[in-house]
């Protein structure tokens, strides 16, 4: 249950986990110190200062006459530090005015009820430096002013200030060294993004701690072997296939000095068929070793150079592509991969439908068709190199199994894939899915 609202980047994980502690262990120390030490000791000075108005106030009924009076207020002020006078026939509140903001009124309020027998009434709110409390006696009240550091402990704000703000100096500083921290994360990550997507990133320098560090390292090592790899493997098969080139034209060379009979006309149809395949090795190869860069252009403007191109060869196609789609990638290898789906849907059905849209995360280019279509049991077979069907659509009847191949690999150099499925024209549906 929890999961769904737990953040999802580490940024904000790895922050929770450094900064969350530090705010519970302020706040356990926050109520240890309100609940225990701070509400204790406030009882205890509201106490004392209440069990002195009672003593005041009974020896002042006590006194016999004016001047012993008088003298209990002096020593009062002077021992007691009660600033007290009487007031007779003064008005008594009904109602105690009481700071709105002082958590501890209770605890006097508490304190003075259960200490004095006579009616009082209490004001934390109109002085500042002072509380004021009458006591009822005859017709008047004694009025009693009292310091408040002598009454609350007034050293709880300073407290929480310095609690508060040193939870919030701590936050940011963790905060501030979390983010440099996983920033060398997301720059590698980045980096890996890139690479996937047939970029380079070669301005991407290992940062950050060891572990950081040392899978930087690691990415980089990776990186060199599977360009490597690719080189080698890219350069073989061009190399081949452009061998294979010489001979192959000596044989046609001599095909065509040879009368025609049914035997020759079979061995030049293989020969054609080698060139073909051929022809599509050195395709493979061009494309795995193409050096393109990246450029942002409008997808629409592309789509309907391909809808050019296939209506320069008699065939029409409908393009359904919003204007505004802009899309960073390889023009050239882009252009290559749809053209192939839509060759493929030219060749089979009548009608093919060309169309775009984007999302949030995936822009989708979709060829449809009115052909035959495809067992489903087959999607993912025909994007195998060098993979022929023999039903009744075959997708590389005229090649030798390499077409599709390089379309999800054009797709996948970009971070996406590409899909088949069944379309709702009847035929086939492919679609491509890159990444925003």
């Amino acid at each position: 249950m929890l999961r769904r609202y737990l953040p999802k980047s580490l940024y904000a994980r790895v922050t929770l986990i450094v900064v969350l502690p530090i705010f519970l262990t302020q706040a356990l120390v926050t109520y240890i110190f309100f609940a225990r030490h701070w509400d204790l000791v406030t009882a205890n000075m509201s106490e004392n200062v209440a069990g002195q108005i009672a003593m005041v106030t009974r020896l002042y009924g006590e006194a016999d006459d004016d001047a012993a009076r008088e003298k209990l207020i002096e020593m009062a002020l002077e021992d007691l530090h009660l600033r007290v006078h009487y007031e007779p026939e003064s008005p008594f509140p009904d109602n105690n005015l009481l700071d709105p903001f002082n958590v501890y009124n209770a605890t006097l309020k508490r304190r003075l009820r259960y200490t004095l027998k006579q009616p009082y009434w209490l004001n934390t709110q109109s002085w500042p430096d002072d509380v004021e409390i009458r006591v009822a006696h005859g017709d008047g009240a004694l009025v009693y002013f009292v310091k408040r550091e002598r009454v609350f402990a007034t050293t709880g704000r300073i407290f929480l200030f310095w609690l508060i703000g040193t939870s919030i100096l701590l936050g940011v500083v963790a905060i501030i060294f979390m983010r440099n921290q996983v920033r060398s994360i997301l720059r590698l990550a980045e980096a890996a993004a890139a690479f996937g997507r047939g970029r380079d990133a070669p301005g991407y320098r290992p940062s950050g701690a060891t572990e950081v560090r040392k899978a930087g390292y690691a990415f980089i090592a990776m990186r060199e072997r599977i360009k490597r790899h690719l080189e080698q493997r890219t350069a073989m098969l061009a190399g081949i296939s452009h061998d294979l080139r010489t001979p192959l034209t000596r044989i046609k060379l001599a095909l065509a000095m040879q009368p025609d009979n049914e035997e020759i006309d079979d061995i030049r149809k293989d020969v054609a068929e080698m060139e073909r395949m051929i022809g599509a090795y050195l395709d493979f190869a061009r494309n795995e070793a193409a050096d393109e860069e990246p450029e942002s252009f409008r997808l629409a403007e592309l789509l309907k150079e391909i809808a050019g191109d296939a209506k320069r060869a008699g065939r029409d196609i409908e393009v359904d592509a919003p204007a505004g789609i802009s899309i960073e990638a390889r023009y050239s290898a882009l252009k290559r991969a749809v053209g192939n789906l839509v060759n493929n849907g030219l060749r089979y059905a009548d009608h093919v439908w060309l169309s775009a849209r984007r999302s949030d995360r995936y822009i989708e280019i979709t060829v449809d068709d009115d052909g035959p279509g495809i067992d489903p049991a087959h999607y993912e077979d025909v994007f195998k190199p060098f993979t022929r069907l023999d039903d009744a659509r075959n997708l590389n009847e005229s090649g030798v199994g390499m077409g599709l191949t390089i379309v999800r690999d054009i797709a996948r150099g970009h971070g996406g894939d590409v899909t088949l499925e069944k379309s709702d024209k009847g035929g086939l549906r492919a679609t491509m899915r890159l990444p925003v």
